[in-house]
């Protein structure tokens, strides 16, 4: 077997899915993640159809069970916390959800014991060569690697330095959102609310069977100029969106300002015309982000994991990148047209439309149209045909 040692930055959720099926093919996978360490942070996550044959495969779908959120249904309220509309777990959970966090460690563990991790260091050059690639570090010693793969997230590191600036390949669909953990004041159990005024969403949901809760800040808005990684500036745009709003926004903002965990970003797509150039390919949202408004970014990454590492098992890393973009560009284009539009439905930009979509959320168990709403993502979900990859449980 060719192209054996493998890099592969980012180790939240697609990079240590990767190196899983790598280390089970004979590779020799070693991950670099910039953080100090596993980032157990972050909001829920779902799993719909093949991503759930490839947890299957992996043998760690009962411990992502057994993780799950258990969600329950959702309430949106008005200002005085009075129920507006109910709508049921399946309509954001997707058929098993489990916290980022919580999904990470147990790839980690999965791992750790066989594959190298390298935290607190990120590269800083890839210089390919005929049989392989050099690539230097912000700390390490330069290394060899015969592939480098970059599952470093939407601002992927990787892929700037191998394809070019972010802004060629990046998509915004015009909202942000901030997400992190607060005390569960509200007492939910294993249930969420969520509160909205024009272009802006608040929602609060129970976590880790209720010791804690996640809250979300969602807002409208045109690409705003700041750096990704100014976490400072990220609180003051959320306090500064949401100043003056209703319900319990004091409070989950004065919790924000305390959060460990807090997270900011763009709802964004990556729209790449090739996933691999040269001895690079990128994996998960570096390559193809669905934006969190699609409720596929997790399905990408595993299902991009497991296939990408099954066309390396079987032949050149040439044809292994072109095999792995074949089998995965139509669950992709699936998986990222689900966040078009959905927008106005989660963020009503205007009142008429806040009245609108309650109206529509209470009428439509009654629709003749429900089950097909209810079956897109589903749909979505097995926009692939997963192989059966030699040494894959199937």
């Amino acid at each position: 077997m060719t192209n054996r040692r493998v890099l592969i930055s980012g180790a939240s959720v697609a990079g240590p899915a990767l190196a899983f099926w790598l280390h089970r093919y004979g590779f020799t996978p070693t991950v670099v993640e910039r953080a100090p360490e596993l980032r157990d942070g972050g909001y829920a996550v779902d799993f719909r159809g093949a991503s759930l044959q490839v947890l299957e495969r992996m043998g760690l779908l009962g411990a992502v069970e057994a993780a799950a959120t258990r969600m329950g249904d959702v309430t949106y309220v008005d200002g005085d916390d009075r129920p507006l509309v109910v709508t049921p777990s399946t309509y954001q959970s997707g058929e098993l959800e489990i916290l980022r966090g919580d999904l990470s460690r147990i790839l980690y563990d999965a791992t750790k014991d066989d594959v190298e991790y390298v935290f607190g260091d990120s590269i800083t050059g890839v210089t390919e060569h005929g049989d392989g690639v050099t690539v230097t570090f912000a700390h390490g010693e330069p290394r060899e690697f015969d592939l480098v793969i970059g599952a470093d997230g939407l601002h992927s590191n990787v892929r700037s330095l191998v394809f070019g600036d972010e802004r060629e390949f990046r998509h915004d669909l015009g909202y942000y959102v901030s997400i992190c953990t607060v005390p569960n004041h509200l007492g939910l159990d294993h249930t969420g609310r969520f509160y909205n005024e024009p272009n802006r969403t608040i929602g609060v949901y129970s976590a880790r069977d209720n010791s804690e809760a996640k809250v979300m800040f969602w807002f409208g808005a045109d690409r705003l100029d700041h750096d990704h990684r100014d976490v400072e500036r990220q609180r003051r745009i959320v306090e500064e969106r949401f100043d003056g709003v209703g319900w319990e926004a004091p409070a989950l903002l004065d919790a924000m300002r305390a959060a460990p965990d807090f997270y900011f970003d763009s709802a964004s797509q990556i729209k790449l015309g090739s996933y691999a150039r040269g001895r690079v390919a990128l994996v998960g949202d570096a390559a193809y982000c669905a934006a969190p408004l699609s409720g596929m970014g997790t399905s990408l990454a595993v299902v991009g994991a497991y296939v990408l590492a099954g066309e390396l098992a079987s032949a050149s890393h040439e044809t292994a990148f072109a095999a792995y973009e074949r089998e995965m560009r139509p669950f992709v284009d699936a998986c990222q047209k689900l966040a078009e539009g959905n927008g106005k439905w989660f963020v009503p930009p205007t009142r008429a439309w806040l009245k609108f979509r309650n109206l529509n959320y209470k009428l439509l168990p009654y629709l003749p149209w429900r089950k097909l709403i209810e079956e897109l993502p589903l749909k979505a979900g097995n926009a692939i045909t997963l192989k059966p990859y030699a040494g894959a449980r199937v």
